[in-house]
């Protein structure tokens, strides 16, 4: 008898150390998005909480975050995020950026890229395309939570900022 609770004690602390595993790797993946962005000169809060995996080529500056799902977050503006977030960072700025766009008004924008000139200034900058629209710094210093979000469930963003399905195609 005490040698099968003994086993079960076993299987019982494996199982809980695979699930630690798996947050702890969520958390160090978001740990490790967010000192890129800091290493880079940008905020943190560029990239929301709850990023379940990360990857960054210094050579290159390719990023790729994986949030697991679609989701929105609200700063002074609103932000919405694909499951997938990449681009190419460089000091003071994310070129080449897919799968954020930004509300302006009641419209939806794609973030193609976003840029810090002069830190001490207190602004960011993100280029929509035909403009680029400015923000106080402090307001992307820590990142946010990230709601999931109906509508992006049944849209999809392409690369291009064209939409796919969804009520927003409508």
């Amino acid at each position: 008898m005490a040698s099968s609770s003994w086993w079960v004690v076993m299987l019982l602390m494996v199982v809980a150390a695979a699930g630690w595993g798996e947050a702890g790797a969520a958390a160090t993946a978001a740990e490790a998005a967010h000192e890129v962005l800091r290493a880079h000169g940008l905020p943190r809060g560029l990239l929301p909480a709850g990023i379940a995996d990360f990857r960054h080529d210094e050579g290159s500056g390719r990023f790729e975050a994986a949030l697991g799902e679609s989701c929105t977050a609200q700063f002074e503006v609103g932000l919405r995020y694909n499951a997938t977030v990449a681009g190419v960072i460089s000091y003071g700025r994310i070129a080449s950026l897919s799968g954020v766009s930004a509300q302006d008004l009641f419209l939806w924008f794609p973030v193609r890229g976003i840029r810090v000139d002069v830190p001490s200034s207190g602004v960011i900058y993100f280029d929509v395309g035909v403009v680029f629209k400015h923000f106080p710094l402090a307001v992307f210093e820590a990142p946010p939570p990230c709601t999931p979000d109906p509508l992006l469930l049944l849209t999809q963003v392409r690369e291009d900022g064209s939409v796919v399905g969804g009520a927003a195609s409508q």
